[in-house]
């Protein structure tokens, strides 16, 4: 009887482990299937490229699996009942439910208002596909002079800045962080930040928390108003919702709460990767929200999967961080260099250096989930001998 592994979303990290397993595994031995509401990859780093008009290549999971044995289920994921082993979908058919012996959960993230009002209304997001073409509809219509603000002093939030900048320099381009900016970067890296910040005329509002959203502009706690024709809200991610309604142990945000090898510590059946896992890495801290995070998460999870059924070493690598990479537009860049423990050093790289740098590190992204049966592997036989139930029982590496 083969073995049914199900995975739950198919972005970075779950395409990547659905790929990565089809490689460690036979497929006479078990079944790969991939549930994922779209019927192509979206490349979620590059969302703020689409939003100021740039045309991204279409990635079809029909092309990107084919002949690797996974099954696409294009369906959304609708219920998890992690104590019967079964997924509630709804499909092109109608609701079914998915019976597993082993599920990869990772359904993501996307983006929260964090309870600050008029901020669903109002505000545009770029953590989707939908947002973010949503926003290239309304910048388009924008004339020249109109201010866009974007909130949030984050990567996302740096990156979607500048980008809309270079693309519109005659707009009014304003940026509200919380604290200072960029201030977890080096000295080298803030300098660079300010400079290309000044270079395309983008204004800065530190120490700035946004209490209101309005539809022409955003008010904050110091009772500061700033104009905004357009709202952009990249103030972080809020995890999907439907761990936090299973019996899986989760965080109190609903981060399914994982050990060393990404395996739910209530449910040994289960593995979660990416922004829906909480993880540790260098220093027993918390892994960030981040494909840099989640691609190192889907391989352990992989690895781990198949070492278990397959009685084979357990993986013992690292999950530790090397650097930062920063889109400042298409010309410029910033590669700032951090610890195992993503905390910044003096090192960094910026330039048009880093962005090409950039582009190559998103490129091979990409290229690692469309090409999972051109990275060499070994496939192995799952241990016959062995019961269906004891497949999640711990082997000693």
């Amino acid at each position: 009887m083969q073995h049914r592994i199900v995975v739950l979303g198919a972005g970075y990290t779950g395409a990547i482990a659905a790929g990565r397993l089809a490689r460690r595994l036979s497929r006479e031995d078990v079944t790969i299937t991939l549930v994922n509401a779209e019927p192509d990859f979206v490349e979620r780093v590059r969302m703020h490229q689409l939003a100021v008009g740039q045309d991204l290549r279409p990635r079809p999971f029909s092309e990107m699996f084919a002949g690797t044995g996974v099954e696409l289920k294009l369906a959304q994921v609708t219920g998890v009942d992690a104590d019967r082993r079964s997924v509630a979908v709804t499909g092109a058919h109608g609701a079914e439910d998915l019976e597993y012996d082993t599920l990869v959960y990772a359904l993501g993230s996307g983006w929260t208002d964090h309870g600050v009002p008029g901020a669903a209304e109002h505000a545009h997001e770029i953590a989707s596909r939908p947002g973010a073409l949503r926003l290239r509809e309304r910048l388009a219509r924008l004339a020249a002079g109109e201010p866009v603000v974007v909130v949030g002093g984050g990567l996302t939030g740096l990156e979607a800045a500048t980008e809309i900048a270079e693309a519109r320099p005659d707009l009014d381009v304003a940026l509200a962080a919380r604290g200072g900016l960029g201030d977890w970067l080096s000295p080298k890296g803030r300098a660079h930040l300010r400079k290309v910040f000044g270079t395309l005329g983008i204004t800065v509002h530190e120490h700035a928390v946004v209490t209101a959203v309005e539809a022409d502009r955003i008010t904050t706690a110091d009772g500061t108003s700033v104009p905004a024709a357009v709202t952009v809200w990249t103030t972080g991610f809020a995890v999907h919702p439907i761990a936090l309604a299973t019996t899986l142990e989760v965080t109190d945000t609903g981060r399914i709460v994982v050990d060393r090898t990404m395996r739910s510590v209530s449910h040994p059946d289960v593995y979660a990767v990416g922004d829906a896992a909480m993880a540790l890495g260098s220093g027993d801290r918390p892994l960030r929200m981040s494909c840099a995070s989640g691609v190192l998460m889907a391989w352990q999870a992989a690895d781990a999967i198949a070492a278990r059924l397959t009685s084979g070493k357990l993986p013992n690598v690292p999950l530790r961080y090397f650097n930062q990479c920063i889109s400042l537009g298409r010309r410029e860049g910033l590669i700032q260099f951090v610890t195992a423990d993503d905390r910044a050093v003096r090192a960094a790289l910026t330039g048009r250096t880093a962005a090409v740098y950039k582009e190559l590190v998103c490129k091979g992204a990409a290229w690692g989930v469309a090409n999972p049966l051109l990275l060499p592997a070994r496939r192995r036989r799952v241990v016959r001998e062995r019961t269906q139930a004891d497949a999640t029982v711990e082997v000693p590496a």
